[in-house]
């Protein structure tokens, strides 16, 4: 099978999209299949593009077999709602004129969060005249109103038009958890068409390790329990809870016994690190984004993983991906996020959760988990029980499944089209 996948987030982009697209991609070539990726010049989320790469009309390489076509974007940080809207709209375009250049193939994959890249690739199967498949990891452009990013509005309904046509449109929608499923099917798209495959961990890459010791002697965690917080600082995530968590913990009893590190990129950051230095959060360590590669290393010193969103209705219907990678890696989380993420953490017994936005009920998990060997231990052994239920290739085998179905009923409909009547 001969597989096209327009995506905006690739390697050696390091967030959610890239590494669930780039893992789903490389198995799918270990499985004998043509995938060919369009995307970007590497730049998320600072809007820098990558070193070794050049923001050009077309550059092509290959990873670990996949064909990767990068087309020229306009290029913004991960930031302000009009740049970032030209940014999506100028990959859409330069995605679609790219397409004829591609060759054949049997399928057109577009994956959100936003769908102007969705768009693209629903024109671009138009033209091929092949069956268009809308992965959907994220309800956008309703997380963007969520977080505060956009207000009710002409434009806000007619994005919403827009997203419903592309659902309609699709011949499968494989949404990454089944709250969006159960929103789809509200909203009136055939049930029939939707199906669930949800994120997962690279067990090979993530998974138990000893702490890195030079790395903990550099950044000064030695001999502390570190909270970690490793993923995109941007306004969904609502760190501020973390970094007031932190203060509690400066403010109260045994205060050097606790670090907290962030690792990562995005929209807030800059803000976290002013808000840290006014504070006087000498608790507090901020490391920058790593290539994919390296951050097992930095996983390695987390003792209790912080997964965190706004408390919104919305994000009860999301599952954060580095819930997967604590699973590999064996370490316990403090989870705040309610929905079916709670349920995972509850039904697999690997962490503790807390309410979205409160400091001190993410204070209480930590102390708990801190003074609580036996309860840490359980934690970790119930991690590394669960982590083969969500390993990468099983989902991607899944995905595989749905794209060969798609592809057969296609070719059935065309063979009955063209019998005579």
């Amino acid at each position: 099978m001969r597989i096209l996948f327009l995506t905006d987030n690739f390697p050696p982009e390091v967030n959610a999209p890239a590494s669930r697209t780039f893992e789903h991609c490389r198995e799918w070539v270990r499985l004998g299949h043509q995938v060919t990726v369009i995307t970007c010049a590497p730049n998320f989320p600072r809007g820098v593009v990558f070193p070794g790469y050049r923001n050009r009309l077309w550059q092509s390489e290959e990873m670990d077999g996949i064909r990767v076509v990068r087309v020229w974007t306009y290029i913004t940080a991960n930031e302000g709602v009009v740049r970032r809207s030209l940014d999506y709209m100028s990959f859409m375009l330069s995605a679609i004129l790219a397409a004829p250049f591609i060759g054949k193939v049997d399928v057109v994959i577009g994956t959100s969060p936003q769908f102007f890249t969705v768009c693209g690739a629903w024109l671009v199967s138009r033209m091929k005249r092949r069956p268009f498949v809308f992965e959907l990891r994220d309800l956008w452009p309703e997380s963007i109103k969520a977080v505060g990013a956009m207000r009710e509005g002409v434009l806000l309904r007619s994005l919403e038009r827009l997203e419903l046509f592309l659902y309609r449109r699709a011949a499968r929608v494989v949404s990454v958890t089944h709250a969006f499923k159960r929103t789809l099917i509200a909203r009136g798209v055939e049930e029939s068409r939707i199906e669930v495959v949800t994120n997962g961990v690279d067990t090979e890459r993530f998974r138990p390790r000893p702490k890195d010791r030079e790395l903990e002697a550099r950044l000064g965690l030695e001999g502390r329990f570190v909270a970690g917080y490793i993923g995109t600082h941007g306004m969904a995530h609502a760190l501020e809870t973390a970094l007031a968590a932190a203060r509690l913990v400066r403010d109260g009893p045994d205060p050097d016994r606790f670090r907290f590190l962030f690792l990562g990129d995005g929209a807030k950051k800059q803000w976290l690190q002013d808000e840290a230095r006014r504070l006087g959060l000498g608790n507090v360590v901020f490391v920058d984004s790593v290539p994919k590669a390296e951050v097992a290393r930095y996983w390695s010193l987390v003792d209790a993983s912080i997964i965190h969103l706004r408390r919104t209705e919305l994000f009860t219907t999301v599952i954060p991906s580095k819930l997967f990678e604590c699973l590999g890696m064996g370490i316990p989380v403090l989870h705040g996020v309610e929905g079916e993420s709670a349920a995972i953490v509850a039904r697999e017994d690997v962490g503790l959760l807390f309410r979205p936005e409160d400091a001190n009920d993410l204070v209480s998990g930590l102390r708990r988990l801190a003074g609580e060997p036996e309860l840490q231990a359980r934690l970790k052994a119930n991690c590394l029980r669960a982590a083969p239920r969500y390993d990468r290739k099983a989902m991607a085998a899944r995905m595989l499944e749905v794209l060969e179905h798609t592809v057969e009923e296609r070719l059935l409909q065309n063979v009955g089209a063209a019998r005579p009547r």
